[in-house]
């Protein structure tokens, strides 16, 4: 039996590959697919597509590409999640921030340099018309729990998260979200090391067509609100609303898409060049 280690963060957009492992899917097609969570987000995952301890990562767009410019060995083989991540941006309850405008030039808490909660610090400075160079601080705190500690001990001012994951950290007064800041393009993408490709493209195609006909039809799976609700801790109200706004892909990401990522990176200074398409995506 083949086996596959797949990295994602342990959050509801990837409840579909929980099922599908659940239920032996993988394992019927002669495939281990052992799955590894990343509290770090996307930086840590870029670090282990580069040093093979995961094959495939669920992964950020904007994470990935930055990533693959500077040398990861990766190529994008579809998009995961087609609609934008609406990120919130927190700050501790008993915080003097109110506003987005209070914490311009304060300490963004971000989960590593290269993660999404950085690269987001951007295109929400770009947003507000901050200036990229004097109005952005950064605090490495690893992940969610650091935030906790970092921002309640004041060693960082604010942090942006997915807002569903969050949500249960401001019912209970640890946050406050001052505001929202969705990304500009389809949040996640399947990232796979260009090696795995080349040596495993079978398996990998029938790894994509299980998990694809398992999103595809998502939504329609009974009760599964209450499933995602009792699984990761969250209201039934936002996971109805969460499943309200977000769609799955199942398909390649375009090259207007690329474009469009690469050109947002490279005005904010996160990228030094723009590549082709082909440097970056992989049609399996």
């Amino acid at each position: 039996m083949k086996q596959v280690n797949i990295g994602g963060v342990p959050e509801h957009f990837n409840l579909a590959w929980y099922l599908t492992l659940k239920n032996g899917e993988y394992k019927a097609e002669g495939i281990n697919l052992r799955w590894h969570d990343y509290f770090g987000g996307t930086g840590a995952m870029c670090k282990s597509l580069r040093s093979g301890e995961i094959d495939i990562a669920v992964i950020l767009t904007e994470g990935i590409i930055k990533d693959i410019i500077d040398g990861n060995p990766s190529s994008i083989v579809q998009t995961f999640v087609e609609t934008p991540l609406i990120w919130g941006i927190h700050v501790a309850d008993k915080s003097e921030f109110k506003t987005i405008k209070d914490i311009k030039g304060t300490r963004a808490a971000i989960s590593r340099y290269g993660s999404g909660s950085h690269l987001m610090a951007y295109i929400n400075a770009k947003n507000n018309n901050w200036n990229l160079d004097t109005d952005l601080n950064f605090e490495v705190i690893k992940n969610l729990t650091g935030a906790v500690e970092g921002l309640t001990n004041g060693d960082a001012d604010y942090f942006m998260w997915e807002k569903f994951t969050t949500k249960p950290l401001v019912d209970d007064g640890t946050f406050r979200r001052i505001g929202e800041c969705p990304s500009p393009w389809p949040c996640f993408v399947i990232a796979v090391r260009d090696e795995f490709i080349e040596n495993n493209k079978e398996e990998l195609k029938i790894i994509l067509d299980i998990i694809n006909t398992t999103t595809l039809d998502f939504k329609s799976i009974p009760s599964i609100d209450r499933t995602i609700s009792n699984r990761y801790d969250q209201e039934i109200e936002d996971v109805q609303e969460w499943l309200s706004i977000t769609e799955w892909s199942q398909d390649v990401i375009d090259e207007k898409t690329i474009e469009k990522v690469q050109d947002e990176l490279l005005k904010l200074d996160i990228i030094s060049k723009k590549v082709n398409y082909s440097n970056l995506v992989t049609k399996i």
